[in-house]
């Protein structure tokens, strides 16, 4: 295989994979610039990428829009983090006792298909509305990844290493908390990360369609029903909401891969 094959399969370095996903940004930006300009799509429903951006920034100086962003992030975090606090012990519970796993499974999978915005009526009905039924359903929906990603990584645990341990007395729950939990650990945290993403989704879509409070989804709902239309208010916190979730994703890709640089180096060596 000559040096030049071996350079284009051998993995790009951050700095490029950055470069190109900047360059991919601008060209999308680019596009949606030449689509309105030249015509190709109606101004009204699709503003210039430039007016966009632009009305993005001045929604920082907002405090009406600071308040629903602030609303929004307040209901995401705190589904998120109580998805984790639920989701963790149960894949934990599900994934080494077989016996509770076969007795809930039937349940585990009716629930699960479930679309958490589908329930908003529902859990409207039950608790009212507000902050309450947004971090209800972003637990709902940011449960299952978690919990399905744990029961995974416990599958995945070295046979033998459970063995050695019980080998010298240990018991069940010491083999869990010292061989299956740090095993699975990186596959938690993938559906943590994946989970992050399904909440943002979440609050927004429960904001949207219940209209009414604070959030960015109500922002964007209001915007919506104005006559016209402020296509570009839309767009705008849009915006913010797909950066915000990048820039989540980022941090938490970049937190995963130093704390367990031994499970990537695995994943790479086995590849």
């Amino acid at each position: 295989m000559s040096a030049q094959t071996l350079s284009r399969l051998r993995p790009a370095s951050a700095a490029t994979r950055r470069r190109r996903r900047v360059a991919g940004a601008l060209a999308f930006a680019a596009l949606i610039e030449l689509v309105s300009r030249t015509g190709l799509a109606d101004r009204e429903f699709l503003p210039p990428a430039t007016e966009i951006l632009g009305r993005a920034a001045a929604l920082v100086s907002d405090p009406a829009f600071r308040a629903h962003a602030l609303t929004s992030l307040l209901a995401w975090a705190i589904g998120l983090g109580l998805a984790a606090l639920l989701a963790v012990p149960l894949g934990l519970l599900l994934g080494s006792v077989p016996i509770v796993d076969a007795a809930t499974r039937s349940v585990v999978e009716f629930l699960r298909p479930i679309p958490s915005v589908a329930l908003i009526p529902l859990v409207s009905l039950l608790i009212g509305t507000g902050l309450q039924v947004r971090v209800t359903l972003v637990v709902y929906a940011s449960l299952w990844p978690i919990l399905y990603n744990t029961m995974y990584g416990l599958r995945g645990v070295d046979p033998m290493a459970k063995e050695s341990l019980r080998s010298y007395g240990f018991g069940p729950a010491s083999v869990l908390l010292r061989v299956s939990l740090p095993s699975s650990a990186p596959f938690i945290t993938t559906g943590f990360r994946l989970a992050a993403g399904v909440a943002l989704i979440l609050t927004v879509s429960t904001e949207i369609v219940a209209g009414r409070g604070e959030g960015i989804g109500v922002f964007i709902f209001f915007a919506g029903i104005a006559v016209p239309a402020r296509m570009t208010d839309i767009l705008a916190a849009v915006f913010w909401v797909g950066l915000f979730g990048v820039l989540v994703n980022a941090l938490l890709v970049a937190a995963e891969r130093r704390a367990f640089r031994w499970h990537h180096a695995r994943l790479g060596a086995s590849e």
